[in-house]
C-alpha cells in the first residue's frame, strides 16, 4: 500500500531548491512549505479586509498596508515565524492566526475533520477557499491527511483485550482506481463484544478476494495482538473464514447471521407468496430449540419446497452454521444470531463515503474509514442492555473460559 506524502518529482524538486542532505533539512523544507501556505492565508485575508488587492494602484483608498509584525507560532512541524500583515487603520483581525493565538496546527485539524465529514478534495478546497481565501490542492489535503497514517497503523496493531465473548465480521465494498483501472475493493469489519458489555472495532482490512488464508492471516494478527479466546463469532457468509476461525479459535462458536441468511432466501420468493412464506419461516428461526427447528424446516420445505428450492437449500447445506444460538437463552441469542451491529457503523461509512464513487487509492479509503470509525464509535459509551445477566449466563455456559478474566 503506497503512503506517498508527495510524488517523486515534488521531492526532487524540494531537494534541488532546499539543497536538502539531512532530515532536519527535510524538516525545515516541509516548515517553509507551510509557512508559504500560511502567509498566503494571510495576504489574502489583507486583501479581504481592505477591499483591493496588494499593488492594485487603481483603486480609491481609505486604508493602506503599514508593513508586517513577527510572530512565532506552533504548528504540528514545530514552531513557525511568520510575517502578520498591518494595516494603517489597525482594522485587520486576521482569521486564520487570531490576534493572541500562538498555535495553529487547527488549520491542519480543520482539513481533516472536513476530510472526515465525506468532503472531496474539491469540497475542501471550496470551504477553504471561502473561509481564507487560500487555494488548498487536493495534494495538499492529502498530504495534510496522510500525517493520519501513523496514527492508523499504531491503532490497527494496538493491544487488545484476551478475551471477547462476541466477535463480529463483515465487509463493505467500495470501488478504488488501482494501477489504472477501478476494483471492487472489499473493507472488512471486525467489532468485539469485552466482559464490560462494551463494543469497539478491533480493525479494519481492505482487501479484493477473501479466502482461508486472507482470514487466517487477520485471525492471527488478533491472536499476536493479544486476544487469546473468543467465545462466540458472528459473520456474514464470508468465504473461508470458518476454517480459519477453527484454526485459530478452534473452541469458538461460529453463528452465520440468520438475517443475512434470510434476506438471501427471501429473495427467491414471488411477491404473492411472500408474506406467507416468510410467515412460516419465523416458525424455524424462532423455534425455542434446534430439535423443534428441524421440525420446522421438514414442514417448510414440504410446503414451499418445490415452488422455492434455492430459498432452502441453503439452510440445509449450512445449517452447523445457522444452528448454534438454539443453545442459547434469549438474551445471548438476540446479540449473536445477527451482524446488525456492523451493519449500524457500514451505514456511518456510507454516509460519509457517498460523495466519493470511486477512491484514487487504498490509503485515500483507508484513512476515510478511520476517520469515520473514530467518530462513531466516541458515541459508545454504553454498555449492552441486560448485560450484568447475560454476562451471568456466559459465565455459567463457559466457567473455565471466562473466570481466569474476570477481576
Amino acid at each position: 500500500m503506497a503512503n506517498n506524502l508527495i510524488t517523486k518529482e515534488q521531492a526532487q524538486s524540494i531537494i534541488e531548491n532546499n539543497d536538502i542532505k539531512t532530515p532536519q533539512d527535510i524538516m525545515g523544507a516541509l516548515k517553509n512549505m507551510f509557512k508559504d501556505v500560511i502567509q498566503e492565508m494571510l495576504e489574502n485575508e489583507m486583501d479581504e479586509t481592505l477591499g483591493y488587492e496588494r499593488y492594485d494602484h487603481d483603486q480609491p483608498k481609505s486604508n493602506y498596508r503599514n508593513g508586517y509584525s513577527q510572530k512565532k507560532v506552533r504548528s504540528s512541524l514545530g514552531e513557525i515565524d511568520i510575517d502578520v500583515p498591518r494595516d494603517r487603520n489597525a482594522d485587520f483581525e486576521p482569521k486564520i492566526v487570531p490576534k493572541r493565538k500562538k498555535d495553529i496546527s487547527d488549520i491542519e485539524k480543520q482539513i481533516i475533520s472536513l476530510y472526515a465529514r465525506g468532503m472531496s478534495t474539491r469540497d475542501i478546497h471550496e470551504q477553504m477557499n471561502e473561509l481564507y481565501g487560500i487555494n488548498v490542492s487536493a495534494d495538499m489535503v492529502s498530504r495534510i491527511t496522510d500525517k493520519l497514517i501513523p496514527t492508523i497503523k499504531e491503532w490497527q496493531g494496538r493491544p487488545l483485550e484476551p478475551i471477547y465473548p462476541f466477535v463480529f465480521m463483515d465487509a463493505i465494498h467500495f470501488k478504488v482506481r488501482t494501477e489504472g483501472r477501478v476494483i471492487n475493493r472489499a473493507a472488512y469489519v471486525i467489532i468485539g463484544v469485552n466482559l464490560d458489555g462494551m463494543k469497539d472495532v478491533l480493525g479494519i482490512w481492505i482487501g479484493e478476494n477473501e479466502s482461508s488464508k486472507f482470514w487466517l492471516n487477520i485471525l492471527n494478527q488478533l491472536s499476536s495482538r493479544g486476544v487469546k479466546d473468543v467465545l462466540i463469532f458472528s459473520v456474514d457468509g464470508l468465504s473461508g473464514i470458518k476454517e480459519a476461525i477453527q484454526t485459530v479459535y478452534p473452541q469458538a462458536e461460529i453463528q452465520r447471521c440468520i438475517i443475512h441468511q434470510l434476506r438471501n432466501s427471501f429473495k427467491f420468493v414471488s411477491y404473492k407468496d411472500y408474506k406467507e412464506f416468510t410467515r412460516d419461516f419465523k416458525e424455524v428461526y424462532r423455534a425455542s430449540s434446534e430439535d423443534l427447528a428441524l421440525l420446522k424446516l421438514d414442514e417448510l420445505e414440504d410446503k414451499w419446497g418445490a415452488k422455492y428450492p434455492h430459498a432452502l437449500t441453503s439452510w440445509r447445506k449450512n445449517w452447523d452454521v445457522l444452528c448454534p444460538f438454539f443453545k442459547f437463552p434469549d438474551d445471548i441469542r438476540r446479540i449473536m444470531y445477527t451482524t446488525n451491529v456492523i451493519e449500524n457503523l457500514n451505514r456511518q461509512y456510507r454516509k460519509v463515503t457517498k460523495s466519493k464513487c470511486i477512491f484514487p487509492t487504498d490509503t485515500s479509503l483507508q484513512k476515510m474509514l478511520f476517520l469515520a470509525t473514530d467518530k462513531a464509535t466516541k458515541k459508545w459509551t454504553q454498555r449492552y442492555r441486560g448485560w450484568d445477566k447475560i454476562l451471568n449466563q456466559l459465565t455459567i455456559l463457559y466457567n473455565e473460559r471466562i473466570t481466569p478474566y474476570i477481576g
